[in-house]
């Protein structure tokens, strides 16, 4: 499977995050669409099934992510 970098990594979740945000504040149709096209992105870059999935594996692939930190998994 092919990584991507860090740097597209970091830049999908910060995208998705802004855009969850816009989403959750009655965002217009064409914010859902990006997010779900980030969505898919961030699934495909990871190799996961789910957007959850992908934004623990890209946070982890992150410069300064300790392997054995779970901090990002909810309970």
């Amino acid at each position: 499977m092919l990584m991507a970098h860090p740097t597209v990594l970091r830049n999908l979740v910060e995208q998705y995050e802004a855009l969850r945000v816009l989403h959750a504040d009655g965002g217009s149709a064409e914010a859902r669409q990006r997010m779900d096209d980030v969505a898919y992105t961030l699934c495909v870059s990871t190799g996961t099934g789910d957007v959850e999935s992908a934004l623990v594996a890209a946070r982890h692939r992150l410069p300064g992510a300790r392997p054995e930190d779970d901090s990002v998994l909810t309970a």
